[in-house]
């Protein structure tokens, strides 16, 4: 790959951004040499922290759990985020170091270098999570402030860390993923508000159609079709939910009891999707698919794209509608009292 994006570059290019490369291979360079066995697979683990399928168990917990308004508020936030920087990745299309010098892959990732997924979403996520946990609080809580603030920041520097660590992004990758993770943050604290108003008054179908738009839009720039199919099902199974199933997440009365209905919704509503994507695998175009002998299901498939977009939207159907109506039929929402017990997340 490396070879491809110099060869499309002018002369004039070539030589700063080449510098820059070697110097973020020289630092990658001298931070492996720490480098051991048992390290290389701490790393390996923690670098996990920034990956999209580590924050889909947490966003679930925080919509299905504790508050559905700012879980799918986040939900949104970290597809935006993730979509955004599938499309910057395809646009620079950049290489990794280890595209440069192989041994320096500790690890490996097949799509481009810049910007850091892992970067971007982790400053996403911790940032809103951090906002979120601190948010009200009076200078009684200045502490609390500070601890919370330090730990969201202490993990997004040690994610940073892993990637150099591990050899799959330069320093500008890391620079560039927390840029634009500012960026979505800041947007998102700037316009949310007035999107939401805009967004209540146009009731179902102005948010079904802003899905639908957005997943159009997705889908034009060449971003993941599975993001795309999420997009579309969440935002439209959301809009059903707030007026079919409209429900509180928040869990009150006595503790153990409070906890067993939280941990009974939870496991409810993840087991019935990982029951509905291993169905859909089953039986829609692909790999794993039960119909592999026919040409046109099986491997290679023409319609593998369309079945994976259609995988994402039924998942995004049962998180946002199919789960929260679930949870109202066997009285897992309203097992607790109605006045939120104290010390539940606001």
């Amino acid at each position: 790959m490396n070879d491809a994006v110099i060869g499309a570059l002018s002369a004039a290019e070539l030589s700063p951004l080449l510098k820059l490369y070697f110097w973020g291979i020289d630092l990658i360079k001298a931070i492996q040499t720490i480098e051991s066995p048992a390290l290389t697979a701490l790393m390996k683990a923690i670098t996990l922290l920034g990956a999209e399928m580590f924050y889909l168990p947490i966003l679930l917990w925080l919509f299905w759990c504790i508050d559905e308004k700012k879980g799918i508020r986040c939900l949104f936030l970290l597809l935006l985020s993730a979509a955004l920087n599938v499309f910057t990745k395809d646009l620079l299309k950049q290489p990794r170091p280890f595209n440069f010098e192989p041994a320096l892959g500790l690890a490996f990732e097949s799509s481009y270098g810049i910007p850091s997924g892992h970067a971007q979403l982790s400053l996403t996520f911790w940032g809103f999570l951090a906002s979120w946990l601190t948010a009200g609080t009076n200078a009684h809580f200045a502490r609390r402030r500070r601890l919370v603030w330090a730990c969201a920041i202490g993990i997004i520097l040690l994610i940073a860390f892993t990637r150099l660590y591990l050899g799959v992004h330069f320093p500008t990758d890391i620079l560039a993923g927390w840029l634009l993770g500012i960026l979505v943050l800041i947007l998102y604290y700037v316009l949310e508000p007035r999107i939401s108003s805009l967004l209540d008054r146009g009731g179902t179908r102005a948010r079904t159609i802003s899905a639908a738009a957005l997943t159009l839009l997705m889908n034009m720039l060449g971003v993941d079709v599975m993001l795309g199919g999420i997009m579309l099902g969440l935002g439209a199974a959301y809009s059903l939910c707030l007026k079919h199933a409209p429900f509180s997440a928040r869990a009150v009365g006595q503790r153990p009891r409070c906890y067993a209905v939280l941990a009974s919704r939870y496991l409810l509503g993840l087991i019935i999707a990982v029951a509905i994507a291993l169905f859909l695998r089953l039986v829609l175009p692909g790999e794993h698919t039960l119909f592999a002998a026919n040409p046109l299901w099986g491997m290679g498939s023409p319609y593998t794209s369309l079945a994976e977009f259609l995988l994402a939207g039924a998942l995004g159907l049962w998180v946002g509608f199919g789960a929260p109506w679930c949870f109202l039929r066997t009285g897992l929402v309203h097992a607790c009292d109605e006045e939120p017990r104290r010390g539940v997340l606001r």
